[in-house]
């Protein structure tokens, strides 16, 4: 019952995402399962530190990483924290816990030469999956907009005459991002395949299946992996990486970094900035190229 009236909190004042309430729910159940069949603990108000940090060497031992798990114990922390607020508990089991250290990673982005090789292979595309493939990539490249957003995407957040797409970001955050001729043409395109193939321009979802579905998160993977995969060596060629090369490649143009911040639908520039280590390769060598007292 207390995991209910947390996650209805989190839904209607919080304003988070269907996904993000599935998590909440999975890790806090999960937690209480464990607490279960350890240590017959079934209340929150019975929960100490300990349980916890048996739980985390658990976690660990499965093979999770400490990212992982650090959002699992987040999960916990914002339940506890909520009890208390409103008397559920009196005591915070993780007032002090600390979070598992991490090592940070960089992530590489996508060459131009890489993102030129998918979006010109498909950008004359003359079949209806082909072109909802090339508008995937497109919207991702052009835009920096995150895969449950581009799922979401419905006919009418795209406005031809602002030249303008309207996003539904993260607890709800509206946010309009420019177009582009070359995605407008994509996007146009797209729509009269769409038709030919006998579905409703006017469909509610902007991109569909070949059997006129909403695309689903497995989809979208898979799609951008399958092209990128055949013209990089990375190891990751997710979505992610298309949104991360979109903030790297503008920051490497001079774009300025609240004005991608704000692309982006960021809360705070703290999370813009992780796209500046990559460009600073980038600044680095248009700096050697460029400074006169740097030796030829």
């Amino acid at each position: 019952m207390q995991i209910k009236s947390f996650v209805d909190y989190l839904e209607l004042e919080k304003k988070y995402s269907k996904h993000t309430l599935l998590a909440y729910a999975n890790d806090l159940e999960s937690f209480f399962s464990f607490l279960e069949g350890e240590f017959g603990v079934g209340l929150a108000n019975e929960v100490e530190y300990t349980y916890v940090r048996s739980w985390i060497v658990t976690l660990s031992d499965s093979g999770l990483t400490h990212r992982s798990i650090n959002r699992k114990i987040a999960s916990l922390k914002a339940f506890f924290k909520f009890l208390q607020r409103t008397g559920g508990i009196k005591v915070d089991p993780l007032a002090k816990h600390k979070s598992l250290k991490i090592k940070k990673e960089i992530q590489v982005p996508f060459s131009n030469k890489e993102i030129d090789s998918v979006i010109n292979n498909l950008a004359n595309a003359q079949e209806f999956s082909e072109s909802r493939d090339f508008l995937i990539v497109s919207l991702f490249y052009a835009t920096g907009i995150r895969r449950s957003e581009l799922i979401d995407l419905k006919t009418s957040d795209i406005d031809f005459n602002t030249h303008t797409i309207k996003v539904l970001g993260k607890r709800n955050k509206e946010r309009i991002i420019p177009m582009i001729s070359w995605l407008e043409d994509g996007i146009k395109r797209y729509q009269e395949l769409l038709l030919n193939k006998g579905f409703d321009k006017n469909e509610e979802n902007l991109l569909l299946t070949d059997k006129g579905a909403k695309l689903y998160e497995t989809f979208v993977y898979r799609t951008i992996n399958r092209y990128f995969s055949k013209v990089s060596q990375k190891t990751k060629t997710s979505p992610h990486v298309l949104r991360h090369t979109f903030a790297t490649h503008l920051l490497n143009n001079g774009a300025d970094l609240n004005a991608v911040k704000e692309l982006l639908g960021h809360a705070s520039l703290a999370a813009t900035q992780v796209y500046t280590h990559t460009s600073m390769a980038e600044l680095g060598r248009v700096y050697q190229k460029a400074h006169p007292r740097n030796s030829k």
